[in-house]
């Protein structure tokens, strides 16, 4: 029977809590309901004691789990939608990311930010602030797009002594599924992989872009001969840039792809890497592609076309092959 994306984050969470008594989850509709996309789903029933709804203020639920890392606990916080963790912003960024440069003393407490757009999600409900979070020094920046990755990098977040923001993307959730994923050896935290191999470009990715430039690659080979590597960053801080530029070396071409608005962002980093340490290896410009620099709109075929789709990514790869 196959696993969705979901099922891994909600495995990884009753075997966190099951091994180790110092795990707790603090969140909004997390307890008997299960959540707002049931990632804890029937755990407060075999954990009563340790998955714990909290009040409708992200704010007091990051502060209380820094409380609580003080005490040497280990807390999962959920965010309902990664959107409203800039409510908690000053928490996390402030005290949890500064704490062990100020003090010594390491806090453990892993975000978990359901991050992305789905059909109808709207400005509030479909963001991807991974780039906000890894602008901040003393934070780790989880972005898995494998459902393997989903449950063992959760639960080698939760190992890390540092604030974890774990950014799961809902699209995901149960559109992404395997036959098996506790059978695969995880990949160490900080190292990418190369979710496709290729010859002509590299396409690097991450979240939920990582499966959608796997299809433009293999249609683009298919209509053309041409065959792409993808690289899955998998997590975005901190960034892999020397598997990055060994692709580089092997294609010539680059093309980075995410969801999240231009400015700043994580494609803007991948590029300024690879043209400062591996110029000589490029055959081409590098190219991005990315959402639109507007407010995600609401309606479904709107929203298709504010953000990379398979589609999109196979013409970017058309036009790189072309420079």
């Amino acid at each position: 029977m196959s696993a969705t994306y979901i099922d891994a984050i909600r495995q990884a969470q009753e075997d966190l809590l099951s091994e180790d008594p110092d795990v707790f989850i603090y969140g909004q509709d997390i307890g008997h309901f299960g959540g707002a996309f049931k990632a804890t789903k029937g755990l407060k029933n075999l954990f009563p004691d340790r998955v714990l709804d909290a009040p409708i203020s992200e704010d007091a639920m990051v502060g209380a789990g820094i409380g609580a890392a003080l005490q040497g606990k280990k807390p999962i916080i959920e965010m309902q939608f990664s959107d409203f963790g800039t409510i908690a912003l000053n928490q996390f960024v402030n005290n949890a990311a500064s704490h062990y440069y100020r003090t010594g003393i390491p806090i453990n407490i892993t975000l978990r930010m359901p991050c992305g757009g789905t059909p109808g999600g709207g400005p509030f409900h479909s963001q991807n602030l991974e780039t906000l979070f890894a602008h901040y020094p003393g934070l780790h920046v989880l972005t898995p797009a494998t459902v393997a990755d989903a449950y063992w990098m959760l639960k080698q977040a939760v190992a890390i002594p540092d604030p974890v923001v774990f950014m799961e993307h809902k699209f995901l959730y149960r559109w992404l599924k395997a036959e098996s994923f506790l059978d695969e050896a995880p990949l160490p935290i900080g190292q990418a992989r190369i979710a496709r191999p290729g010859k002509h470009a590299t396409v690097v990715a991450y979240g939920a872009m990582v499966p959608e430039s796997v299809r433009a690659a293999d249609e683009f080979m298919q209509d053309s001969g041409f065959d792409i590597e993808v690289v899955d960053l998998r997590s975005v801080k901190p960034l892999d840039t020397d598997t990055i530029i060994a692709s580089v070396a092997r294609t010539g071409r680059l093309l980075v792809v995410a969801e999240d608005f231009p400015w700043g962002g994580v494609t803007a980093e991948v590029i300024s890497r690879v043209v400062a340490d591996g110029f000589h290896l490029l055959d081409a410009p590098p190219q991005r592609l990315t959402a639109k620099d507007t407010p995600i709109p609401h309606h479904p075929n709107l929203w298709k076309a504010h953000r990379p789709t398979m589609e999109s990514i196979t013409s970017a790869i058309r036009h790189l092959l072309t420079l």
